[in-house]
């Protein structure tokens, strides 16, 4: 028996939602594990989709966590064997209301029929701590007194941040909801359990009630057992977050009965600051400021005011004997985090509530695979052994990252993880989103705080190729759209060119003599071996430039002690080249420049933003652009300017067929200008051309063909499908290679053979077979991978490299490339494909710039 008096007996009530594993939603199919479960331990609540779990009666919170884990392991085995999931959160994002319903009791139809919209949206989940105090009086007068550290404990178990599918706002959305309940909260100021009994009695009187066990108060005298019952906390993914809870109830309780038997009276609180007290612990978790009451109603740090509670019950837990183990579990639940915001971490990094649904369904049953005596789990970082890995091939970092790698070290998981939050405030405040189609929010940025570092000799041999390769590239493009030698030559054949869906007439109409990519993408990626390649060309709308910039801008401000090399370019400098290459297409003196966007609704706006604010340009959409006698003005506050050179920033088909400031269409009126040479497109229309994946294929004998010049860069080997005796050869090794269509970008359509699935394969074969000029294949390159943060620590991720070259009165390689990284799994790294970003720390040769 714990030192210090008379042991306190602890159970738990769990909740768990029970989700369809396909789906992720939540399913109304809690009666089938419930008929396989023991009746004694696990029970139906008010909806279909939920299964209660009961502990036996514990007396230590080792006891107290073996039970929660056995009960859990046990109704997850079963759950699994009928393809579903649970989940101990407060809520579940996805959801079809239209699917659940009620459990069919006598009691719950009737307060479906009583209650309707509170009984309908009940879709929510919580843990019920209770101590055992066998006198009701005590157990009143406990109730009313432990009130003031409530707000901490709901802080430590939030958990619901999401939903119906939406973002509250809020960490834990499941308590605003239970608040709706009219018996919810604090119940005021009750002396005895005469006068709880004749309140309950009333309630039930009035008709708002039906039974006793329908008094939702904060904190009661349990209904049905000896106890008083912890009821504001959500339900927790991790057990160790449940016994926490228990821990520092338990100890709330021995010391507020303590107080009863000294006869110390009961003082009224101030409802609207308990209110407010549970209302922002609700909003902001462990990630926000707590009201520390009773001490002042001034917000502190949630970390301060847990640090208090565990100091003001210090005694009580020693008498316990629980001091050292929820010591340890605060220090882990601080450094940690709360549900809510590891929940929105994963929706951050690919954009998926179908994620967020798998984080939960993985964290609770994290907490069942094994019976673990309780130990704070390791906050700090370790290197990974990963081979063709950029930093961690060996298992320690290579000598470039040192400082890096041990920057992270030192600030552990729990120090990441605040530094995520930090970045998350800080693209929030300016707004560096980027859309997916098909979706009406924008998401943030996914960024990664591990920065990638390009060697200085890596990065000459690149810029040198770079150059070489969009020299010939620009050549190629304006060769197509006038004499089509390298048709005549044989050096191309005339159908990749004439069955390119990216020809275009309109790419006729630049002038000959110009430059047609001012702005070039290149995707880059490296092998195993740490030899780099080309992936694709882009001399459409390259984008990524702006993105590059913020997330340098991104390190310093949230992690402004990682130390930076001095011989990192300055990506600062990248603006004001842009803006030279741009000038420098015009055919005039003094020119205008403007950039052309579709506005808002564009997934790359924040960008567009920034490259004219940075540029001191005007932001322009096409209605404000009118052409007149073939010259292209703005109009804009009343005033006209003439434009010479738009930066373009849409595509070809929304340009030609957006309206011009007069309301038509503004493509026939540009074109014409574009023909007369008064106005610069850059980049030019037209120049897909440049991009189509069969072109890809002949890049190396374009840079002989039009520079007389040895290939600097390697590319992929690439099939295409409209040659016939190459057609068999990728149809005969479909799942070895990767099949793209020649016209795909962002990682549309691509099917990588050795992770596709026999019907992918079918489907693919299906599409060649019919239209195979439409098809390239490639052979997989063994991407290499490096360390993002993932929330628990460092791990390996693929990724590639998008440089950007500048062609102008010379031609330069951007001083900023942007780092992609492919989702857990998979080698697609595109945002539109949960894929994120890096910082890339370009490295140049001394005196470099």
């Amino acid at each position: 028996m714990p030192a210090g008096g008379v042991e306190l007996t602890l159970g738990v009530e769990e909740e768990l939602h029970v989700v369809d594993l396909e789906t992720r939603e939540l399913t109304p199919r809690a009666p089938e594990l419930l008929d396989r479960l023991d009746p004694a331990s696990y029970s139906a609540e008010l909806h279909r989709s939920v299964v209660e779990t009961n502990t036996a009666v514990c007396g230590s919170l080792d006891e107290l966590r073996d039970d929660v884990v056995r009960l859990r392991r046990r109704a997850i085995d079963v759950a699994a064997g009928a393809g579903l999931g649970l989940v101990a959160a407060g809520t579940v994002p996805l959801v079809d209301t239209d699917r659940l319903s009620v459990t069919p009791t006598s009691r719950y139809r009737r307060m479906l029929d009583e209650y309707q919209m509170l009984v309908r949206e009940q879709l929510i989940c919580g843990a019920q701590v209770h101590v055992g105090v066998p006198d009701r009086d005590e157990a009143v007068y406990v109730a009313q007194r432990v009130a003031p550290a409530l707000p901490v404990l709901l802080a430590l178990s939030a958990s619901s941040p999401y939903w119906l599918g939406e973002d509250s706002g809020y960490a834990s959305a499941r308590s605003l909801i239970w608040l709706r309940w009219p018996t919810a909260g604090d119940p005021g100021v009750i002396r005895s359990a005469a006068e709880h009994d004749e309140l309950v009695a009333d309630l039930i009187a009035s008709g708002t009630i039906s039974d006793p066990k329908m008094v939702y108060f904060d904190v009661r005298p349990s209904s049905h057992v000896p106890t008083v019952e912890l009821r504001v906390t959500d339900a927790c993914p991790d057990v160790d977050t449940v016994v926490l809870l228990a821990g520092l109830f338990r100890a709330l309780v021995r010391r507020e009965q303590a107080a009863y038997r000294a006869g110390v009276p009961l003082t009224a609180g101030r409802p609207p600051l308990h209110r407010a007290a549970m209302w922002r612990a609700a909003r902001s978790g462990l990630e926000g400021d707590l009201l520390d009451l009773p001490r002042s109603p001034v917000p502190v740090p949630a970390a301060v005011a847990v640090e208090r509670l565990i100091a003001d019950l210090r005694d009580e837990l020693a008498a316990n004997g629980d001091l050292d183990q929820v010591t340890d579990l605060s220090v882990q639940a601080l450094s940690r985090g709360s549900a809510a915001a590891r929940q929105r971490r994963a929706l951050a990094r690919r954009g998926r509530l179908s994620d967020v649904v798998d984080l939960v369904v993985a964290d609770t049953r994290g907490g069942a695979t094994a019976v673990a005596p309780p130990q704070v789990r390791p906050v700090t970082l370790r290197p990974y052994v990963s081979a063709g890995d950029e930093v961690f091939a060996a298992g320690v970092a290579e000598p470039a990252y040192d400082e890096v790698v041990g920057a992270m070290v030192a600030l552990g998981a729990g120090g990441l993880r605040a530094r995520e939050d930090a970045r998350d405030e800080e693209q929030r405040a300016r707004g560096v989103t980027f859309s997916v189609a098909g979706e009406a929010a924008t998401r943030l940025f996914p960024f990664d705080l591990v920065p990638r570092i390009v060697p200085a000799d890596d990065w000459e041999r690149l810029s040198a190729g770079l150059t070489q390769r969009v020299r010939a590239l620009d050549a190629f493009v304006r060769d197509v759209y006038t004499d089509r030698a390298v048709v005549a030559d044989g050096v191309v054949p005339e159908w990749v060119i004439t069955g390119s869906p990216e020809l275009r007439p309109s790419g006729a109409l630049a002038p000959a003599d110009g430059v047609r990519a001012h702005v070039a993408g290149v995707d880059l990626v490296r092998d195993g071996a740490g030899n780099w390649c080309v992936l694709e060309d882009n001399l459409r709308v390259p984008s990524g430039i702006g993105y590059a910039m913020q997330n340098r801008r991104l390190t310093r401000a949230v992690f402004p002690e990682l130390p930076m090399p001095a011989e990192v370019l300055d990506v600062e400098r990248t603006p004001r080249l842009l803006r030279e290459a741009l000038l420098h297409a015009a055919r005039c003196d003094d020119p205008q420049l403007v950039v052309l966007s579709q506005g808002p609704d564009d997934s790359a706006w924040f960008e567009h933003r920034l490259l004219a604010e940075e540029m001191g340009v005007p932001l322009v959409r096409s209605t404000d652009l009118l052409v007149t006698d073939n010259r292209v003005e703005l109009h804009r506050g009343g005033g006209r300017r003439r434009v010479d050179v738009v930066y373009l920033r849409m595509g070809e088909d929304s340009v030609v067929h957006s309206p011009g400031a007069d309301g038509l269409p503004l493509g026939p009126s540009l074109l014409a200008a574009v023909h007369a040479g008064t106005v610069v497109l850059a980049n030019a229309l037209g120049n897909g051309i440049g991009d189509d994946k069969s072109v890809y294929a002949f890049v190396p004998k374009l840079v002989e063909y039009y520079l007389g010049e040895k290939p600097l860069l390697a590319d992929v080997p690439t099939y295409l499908c409209g040659i016939p005796e190459q057609r068999a050869e990728v149809l005969a090794r479909l799942d070895e290679l990767v099949c793209k269509p020649v016209d795909g970008y962002g990682g549309d359509r691509i099917v990588i053979g050795p992770k596709a699935s026999p019907e992918d394969l079918s489907a693919v074969r299906r599409q060649i077979l019919t239209a195979p000029h439409r098809w390239v294949a490639q052979e997989v390159v063994d991407l290499s991978t490096a360390p993002v943060f993932d929330g628990h620590g460092l791990a390996p991720r693929h990724v590639d490299l998008r440089a950007f070259v500048f062609t102008g009165q010379r031609q330069v390689v951007a001083p900023v490339a942007l780092t992609r990284v492919a989702p857990a799994g998979s080698m697609i790294v595109n945002s539109s494909r949960g894929g994120g970003s890096k910082d890339t720390w370009l490295m140049g040769q001394a005196g470099s710039e």
